[in-house]
């Protein structure tokens, strides 16, 4: 029997229960609206948006032009003081009920990321739950964060699309309770409904928030150059971000650019295989769509052989197929490794990649398949990719310095310490790394030469919660640095002259404790 699209998640289920929650955010003919000048309105000029699951269609996207974004910008703006002025306990209260009422609609925002980027149910509840557990901690420890800091006025977000809640909501509840205005642009490439399902709550709640859609050529003057944005928040690639930094030197504001860069494994004198494996099928979640991702693993040329055998037995193991899918209509959602990639396209870009650099020498190791029983007969699969890993990838194989976002693994050989340093340091800077070796001394003097914002000793890096800073180095980040304290620093103003941490032009100023 061929399987089903379970009845909890089908969408115009999932889509009738967004309508019962928030129907401020849809016109009565069920077009989505902007959330602007405190209520939602404007449903611009509405682009198709399909699910990278099976194609189905979700909706529009209602993308908004220069001049609406702009009277977007100016309203949120006016807002700022007002709110800035709100006193501590009023505001920790009003987000205090924006969490309470966002707990309720956990499951409903879960099984939206399914149909919207691709997460398996278990990815997109543990999203939204780290979003309302994270900023849970901020209300419980604001006081003593901020102190006599002040706000900064108008917050403005540009994020990616993997994680809507746990870094774009996440990051909007904290400016707001640290008393910012906030302005937050939908991803393009999906989280738009249950964005607007949770940014409605806030406006309910009170809080200062405006949520916009649009193209990145119509709205980035609005808000990244204009004078009213005070700090801008940008989660996205290096080619983008490059720009905006650029953008940015002629403005004296704040901000804090997340960007990607090459994450690897170096692995030296070990042995411990059992616990690699683990590692690695962990490092699948998403196909790899993670800004922390390891994509590049550094191997001492003996250990190969060791490598290449857990390698392929771990990746093996994993499954990717059609999240929805179940064998009876009372049966629980399939435990899969990952589902699509965001994107038709996004497939095609990895296949490229590979293509290329098989053309320019390396070798494959690894060609995973679609296994036909986790997808519905002639369902639309352009957006599946399988795991593919490759050897002796070439200096001039694009690959070699491009953080692929997707499940494609690149393996360089090395025989000196010296030369696993120089390539895992070979995108000039990265959020995260991680050395392996059973001689703990040698990992820690190695990891000290890595320049990567987190070193990992036996263990994967992640972006962390709640107290865990978090930040990049080289090109991979630039301005303030986030999480824990640092975060609330990075929104705030404290006394004249006291740095703010992070990654600037000039220099690099490291917390103490990473």
């Amino acid at each position: 029997m061929p399987k089903i699209i379970a009845p909890q998640v089908e969408f115009s289920h999932l889509l009738s229960q967004v309508k019962s929650v928030t129907p401020e955010i849809l016109t009565p003919d069920g077009q989505f609206l902007n959330l602007m000048e405190g209520r939602w309105q404007e449903p611009g000029k509405p682009r198709k948006f399909t699910s990278p699951v099976d194609g189905t269609d979700l909706g529009s996207l209602p993308m908004l032009d220069h001049d609406t974004g702009l009277r977007a910008v100016i309203f949120a703006k006016q807002e700022a003081a007002a709110w800035a002025a709100t006193d501590l306990d009023e505001r920790k209260s009003r987000v205090q009920d924006c969490l309470n009422q966002l707990r309720d609609q956990v499951d409903l925002v879960g099984k939206l990321l399914i149909w919207e980027i691709g997460k398996t149910y278990k990815l997109g509840f543990t999203d939204i739950d780290r979003a309302i557990e994270g900023v849970q901690w901020y209300v419980d420890n604001i006081e003593e964060m901020l102190g006599q800091r002040k706000p900064l006025g108008l917050v403005s977000n540009i994020a990616s699309w993997n994680y809507p809640m746990s870094v774009l909501l996440h990051a909007v509840l904290v400016q707001v309770l640290c008393g910012n205005s906030v302005i937050a642009k939908t991803p393009t490439d999906g989280g738009f409904i249950s964005l607007s399902l949770t940014f409605a709550i806030a406006r309910r709640c009170g809080l200062p928030v405006t949520l916009v859609s649009g193209p990145g050529g119509e709205l980035s003057d609005v808000l990244v150059k204009h004078d009213a944005i005070d700090c801008l928040s940008f989660v996205g690639g290096r080619y983008n971000g490059r720009n905006i930094a650029d953008a940015l030197s002629a403005h004296h504001k704040r901000y804090m650019l997340e960007m990607e860069g090459v994450n690897t494994y170096g692995i030296w004198d070990y042995s411990d295989w059992n616990s690699m494996a683990d590692q690695l099928k962990k490092g699948y979640d998403y196909g790899k769509q993670r800004c922390t991702a390891y994509v590049r693993f550094v191997v001492e040329r003996r250990l190969f052989p060791q490598f290449l055998e857990t390698y392929q037995s771990a990746i093996r193991s994993l499954k990717v197929g059609n999240p929805t899918l179940v064998d009876n209509a009372d049966n629980k959602l399939p435990d899969l490794a990952f589902g699509p990639v965001i994107h038709a396209q996004q497939a095609q870009d990895l296949d490229r990649l590979y293509k290329n650099a098989l053309q320019t020498g390396a070798t494959p190791i690894y060609e995973g398949r679609l296994d036909d029983n986790l997808f519905l007969p002639g369902q639309d699969r352009s957006a599946y990719v399988a795991p593919r890993a490759l050897v002796n990838l070439p200096r001039q194989s694009e690959l070699y310095f491009k953080e692929p976002f997707g499940p494609i693994d690149s393996i360089v050989l090395v025989d000196r310490v010296e030369e696993l340093v120089g390539e895992m340091n070979i995108s000039n800077g990265a959020l995260v790394a991680a050395i392996a070796s059973d001689d703990e001394k040698l990992a820690r003097r190695t990891a000290k030469e890595v320049r990567a914002f987190k070193v990992g000793l036996n263990k994967l890096r992640s972006r962390g919660d709640r107290e865990e800073v978090f930040g990049g180095l080289g090109e991979s980040w630039k301005g303030a640095f986030v999480g824990g304290k640092l975060l609330v620093e990075a929104v705030t103003v404290g006394n004249l002259g006291q740095p703010v941490l992070g990654n600037y032009e000039e220099a690099t100023l490291l917390p103490e404790k990473i």
